[in-house]
């Protein structure tokens, strides 16, 4: 082969390439931005119906609520062995959970505080996204740490469930806006580099459901955790 016929068929190949990509990172952002909206409708419907006040009364719903999306997560979000349309639905079903748990704050706060919080936290998102998407350098050395720290937030808040501290959540939001933030550019460059038109249709799907979820639950918790010191101020 000629090599201008070489530099050719790169040159059809790369720009493929980059169109896909798009194509697949944009897929990614609308399916977490659906699932943000479906949280933000649910939770402000139950609020407003009084739907929050029948999950709070009743003990065994309020910890079902609480704790279904990490069941559904677990046990219910395989992009291994179930399909797209699976996955979908699970994406669905843990964002209307979301919601449901998420609707106390329209109780606790005020619809300033809750909008305020929400730009911020979309603000600072779109920002450590996009240093995920181009920085060259490899956060992958990031990852064990936040991992680690995502599950000693977890602790933390669980023992000051008990404790009540208000200096224990202020530690655990400014903690957990850092290991979340961490988590969200670190994914938007794996996801990135996961993609391949090789791969197929299917498997990219697949793929953007995970990336989708993991992406919707950095912004949620990023914007719980910015809520607390937006509502805190007033």
């Amino acid at each position: 082969m000629h090599p201008n016929e070489i530099k050719t068929t790169s040159g059809i190949q790369g720009k493929v390439y980059d169109e896909g990509l798009r194509t697949h990172m944009t897929r990614i952002y609308n399916r977490m931005m659906v699932g943000v909206l479906i949280t933000g409708v649910v939770a402000y419907v139950a609020a407003n119906t009084g739907l929050i006040n029948v999950i709070m009364a009743n003990s065994l719903l309020k910890m079902a609520i609480m704790f279904g999306p990490l069941a559904v997560i677990m046990f219910g979000f395989k992009p291994n062995t179930m399909s797209s349309s699976k996955l979908r639905a699970s994406f669905i079903i843990v964002s209307i959970l979301y919601g449901l748990s998420f609707s106390a704050i329209f109780i606790v706060y005020t619809g300033t505080d809750i909008a305020r919080a929400f730009f911020m936290t979309s603000g600072a998102f779109a920002g450590l996204s996009l240093y995920g998407y181009t920085t060259k350098k490899n956060l992958d050395g990031f990852r064990s740490f936040l991992v680690m720290g995502m599950f000693g937030l977890l602790i933390l808040s669980v023992v000051n469930m008990f404790m009540e501290s208000s200096l224990m959540m202020n530690i655990i939001s400014a903690a957990g806006i850092l290991i979340f933030g961490g988590l969200t550019a670190w994914e938007t460059q794996n996801m990135k580099e996961m993609y391949s038109p090789s791969y197929g249709e299917e498997a990219n799907s697949r793929m953007a459901w995970m990336s989708s979820l993991n992406l919707y639950i950095s912004f949620v918790a990023m914007f719980q955790y910015i809520l607390h010191f937006v509502g805190g101020n007033d």
